[in-house]
């Protein structure tokens, strides 16, 4: 069995091994590998001569870091996969994730920062200092996984923290930030330490007297349930969704719903719903990552479509496009913005669009702007030209 003193110098070595590594991975049949800027490198630790880990290996790792725990055991031979935080002696800590794969076992972990961020650091829209001053509703930033969801609600409860002498409780999957008390007082709880699913958790938090609740994701009915119940009775409620679009955040909730209820539950969210989030990361030109944000603000239009839902003349997209007023945003208005600026390149602006035509013509004025060509209409035209002289 290999020693605890053993594994935290690997994961140690491997989080070091190169700038901006997000993550470890261990896979039987591949090399030890981080993740850096959304791109896996293999990583060579002097003291750990692996070529390629075999399965004996990473099984024997997964015992290591889960340790004398029997509920995440329990977890990973019943379920498939278990969840929890792991540690180095210098603070430094991970989000693991250790799950089995055609009978064997594989591992993530998810590098975490010890200090929370801060809105201004981070970059993030104005919008995040608006939901910062919320009084009571529900706040949803969504996306897939690893798109810094949890960094942004971070930031945004750190401004609270500086701004406002508030109770807020945190139920999370694992605590990822540990946030020092400024003005606000912090009560942050463990999914499996402290509580064991997050509607339980919830439930529990509202006789904990909070201001503000922090759900670290909202996957079925009755978490949603008691979101929903926590924000009309005036808590401000923050939580993620592995949706993109508010589009599909709205349909995924209804989903939880059976379809006599849709009508209730539509007329709840909109009374309840302050704002909806959609974040992911792409790539920069110059390396590294930049986050690209949809906002959509719960004005009295979007009321009317979650009430009603989307149809030709009523949906979501032209409400985030002409609601600047408000804050709101489209992905493809803040990917045109960064291909302006010369942050991102025309390819991952068409890459990781919604509407690629609204994209593609945005991109042509912009280079019209610049005084650059903007399509191949002129070569296209002289190719048939040169082939009618020919005939």
């Amino acid at each position: 069995m290999i020693r605890p003193t053993e594994v935290a110098i690997l994961i140690g070595t491997m989080a070091k091994a190169r700038p901006r590594i997000s993550d470890l991975i261990f896979t039987p049949s591949r090399p030890l590998q981080v993740a850096a800027d959304g791109q896996l490198y293999p990583v060579d630790v002097p003291t750990f001569p692996i070529k390629e880990l075999t399965p004996f290996q990473t099984e024997v790792l997964s015992l290591a870091l889960i340790g004398n725990q029997p509920r995440l055991l329990r977890d990973l031979l019943l379920h498939g996969s278990a969840d929890f935080s792991y540690h180095l002696p210098d603070g430094t800590r991970f989000r693991v994730n250790v799950f089995s794969r055609q009978g064997t076992y594989s591992i993530v972990m998810r590098k975490l920062s010890s200090r929370p961020p801060r809105i201004k650091d981070l970059g993030l829209p104005e919008a995040c200092y608006l939901m910062a001053k919320e009084k009571a509703g529900i706040i949803l930033v969504t996306g897939a996984t690893g798109q810094g969801k949890t960094t942004t609600l971070a930031a945004i409860l750190e401004e609270i923290n500086h701004q406002e002498p508030l109770h807020i409780v945190t139920l999370e999957d694992p605590v990822e930030y540990i946030h020092t008390p400024v003005k606000a007082t912090f009560n942050q709880r463990e999914l499996g330490t402290d509580f064991d699913t997050f509607a339980h958790g919830l439930r529990a938090a509202l006789r904990q007297a909070p201001h503000i609740i922090l759900v670290g994701e909202i996957r079925d009915r009755e978490t949603m349930e008691i979101a929903l119940a926590a924000a009309e009775t005036g808590h401000l409620v923050f939580s993620t969704m592995h949706t993109i679009g508010a589009s599909n955040t709205v349909n995924r909730i209804l989903g939880f719903f059976n379809i006599d209820e849709e009508r209730q539950i539509r007329l709840r969210l909109a009374d309840t719903v302050r704002w909806i989030v959609g974040q992911k990361l792409i790539p920069k030109k110059d390396g590294g990552r930049v986050a690209i944000f949809e906002i959509l603000f719960n004005n009295i239009r979007s009321k009317e479509t979650i009430v009603k839902g989307e149809d030709e003349t009523r949906n979501f997209y032209d409400i985030m496009s002409k609601g600047s007023p408000y804050h709101m945003q489209t992905f493809d208005q803040h990917l045109l913005r960064l291909y302006e600026e010369g942050i991102i390149s025309e390819e991952t602006a068409l890459a990781y669009c919604t509407r690629r035509d609204i994209v593609g013509r945005g991109i042509d004025i912009i280079k019209t702007k610049r005084g650059e060509k903007t399509s191949d209409l002129d070569e296209l035209n002289l190719e048939i030209e040169h082939s009618d002289l020919r005939r």
